[in-house]
């Protein structure tokens, strides 16, 4: 499953929460790790001054009554305890030593007549009387500290539990991440929306509609690609135009030349002759038809809803009387469908021609697939090379090699039935069946695509 953000925007504000979150984490740990040296020195400031003041009253206290005052000292957090007998000196670290010369230079001279130990413990239970407090074993620091006579001073202070980062400092990591966030998601709205805009033209000249005319705001960067686009697009579209002008030209111009050698053919007395170039005559006024159709084009027909089932039926009914071996098979319900009917009616009835034409017959149906109608025209013939499936919808691409229109045809057809469908956001493919013949997908989006 993907989870990162598919969308610029999304990913902008990913990576400014993100850096916003890292950045918090750095200095909430750099503030934590500073507060905790400071707050390490002065609890070892209190700590020590604690253990030589208390030894040092003890010290002062009739030996009798020790016990006693040693048990009053004692806290949740400090233990004292009197015991009596000679030194017994213990290896310390560069650490405990540094604290036991901290303490004897705070005890009164005259009175120390041992060195100072100091023992750092990890795990240390504490006494009873500390434990009925509920207190929990935990590190601890030992001071024996010799006071007058064989007595020592053992003060054990229980290290308190780690504090948790304060609440404060992850509500306001919490609330820069918010703020940052939205910040990044007004800007990278308004740096992505003319990318949007982009993309939602370009689909558009995609699927064949006109190209909308794109704001050239924003970025520099996405001003010259807005500006690059609209010139691309009305460059694409002058020549497209010059294109249709020049073959409709064509057409028209070639009509009158055609009509005229019609009627010079009246005068021919030789019937053979006649008849050839009456033949001539004719594959030359079909071209031109299939000619002026190609540059008609899709786009000189207003679009309208339409029903596709009736309209397939139509065509299939118009076929039959005609003698042509056609089969329907559409949807009993209303197929609804925006469209430009006559180009439909155009491309459908070009697969039909040539099904009948080159499989024998043909076998029309239509099906509904998600968001699009799907028209299928199948025949029985050989079906064409998978090789040249593409190349068939190019411009006088005939694969019958002996150019002659009773059996090749124009090679129009297929080029038209292609730009009717990418014309309404559609498009053609062919296949051959497994059982023989040819199958051709014709696919319209129910949605109208804007023209």
């Amino acid at each position: 499953m993907r989870l990162a953000p598919r969308t610029l925007g999304m990913q902008l504000v990913a990576v400014t929460a993100a850096a916003v979150l890292v950045s918090n984490v750095a200095v909430a740990a750099w503030f934590e790790l500073t507060t905790a040296r400071q707050n390490e020195a002065q609890l070892m400031e209190r700590v020590v001054d604690r253990a030589a003041s208390a030894a040092t009253l003890l010290a002062a206290i009739p030996p009798k009554a020790r016990d006693a005052a040693s048990d009053t000292m004692s806290t949740g957090v400090w233990n004292f305890d009197i015991r009596n007998g000679k030194d017994v000196r213990q290896p310390m670290t560069d650490e405990e030593a540094k604290l036991a010369a901290r303490v004897r230079a705070l005890l009164p001279k005259d009175e120390v007549r041992y060195p100072v130990s100091v023992s750092m413990r990890e795990t240390v239970s504490p006494p009873a009387d500390l434990r009925a407090g509920r207190r929990t074993p935990g590190p601890a620091i030992q001071f024996i500290v010799p006071i007058t006579g064989d007595d020592q001073v053992i003060a054990t202070f229980y290290r308190p539990a780690g504090t948790t980062w304060p609440v404060e400092i992850m509500a306001a990591a919490l609330g820069a991440i918010i703020a940052a966030s939205a910040a990044a998601a007004y800007f990278a709205r308004r740096v992505t929306r003319p990318l949007s805009d982009l993309a939602r033209a370009a689909s558009v000249v995609a699927k064949g509609g006109p190209a909308p005319r794109l704001s050239e705001t924003g970025p520099q960067d996405v001003r010259d690609a807005a500006l690059a686009f609209n010139a691309m697009t009305d460059e694409v579209s002058r020549t497209l135009d010059s294109q249709r002008q020049l073959l409709s030209a064509v057409g028209h111009d070639l009509r009158t030349p055609i009509t005229a050698m019609r009627i010079s053919l009246e005068f021919v007395e030789d019937r053979e002759l006649r008849d050839g170039l009456q033949k001539n005559l004719d594959e030359l006024q079909e071209l031109t038809e299939a000619v002026l159709s190609a540059a008609r084009g899709t786009g000189g027909e207003v679009k309208r809803n339409v029903d596709l089932s009736a309209l397939l039926e139509s065509i299939c009914a118009d076929l039959d009387d005609l003698g042509e071996p056609v089969s329907c098979d559409v949807r009993e319900e209303p197929s609804p469908l925006v469209c430009r009917p006559n180009e439909i009616r155009r491309a459908v009835r070009n697969l039909v021609e040539n099904a009948v034409a080159y499989g024998r017959r043909a076998s029309v149906s239509l099906s509904q697939d998600g968001a699009s109608y799907e028209i299928t025209v199948e025949d029985d013939g050989p079906g064409i090379p998978e090789t040249e499936h593409a190349r068939v919808f190019e411009p006088f691409v005939r694969l019958e090699s002996s150019r002659n229109a009773d059996t090749g045809g124009t090679g129009l057809g297929l080029t038209l039935v292609k730009a009717i469908a990418e014309g309404h956001g559609g498009g053609v493919t062919l296949e051959n069946r497994p059982e023989g013949g040819l199958r051709a997908r014709l696919r319209l989006p129910r949605e109208a695509v804007a023209a």
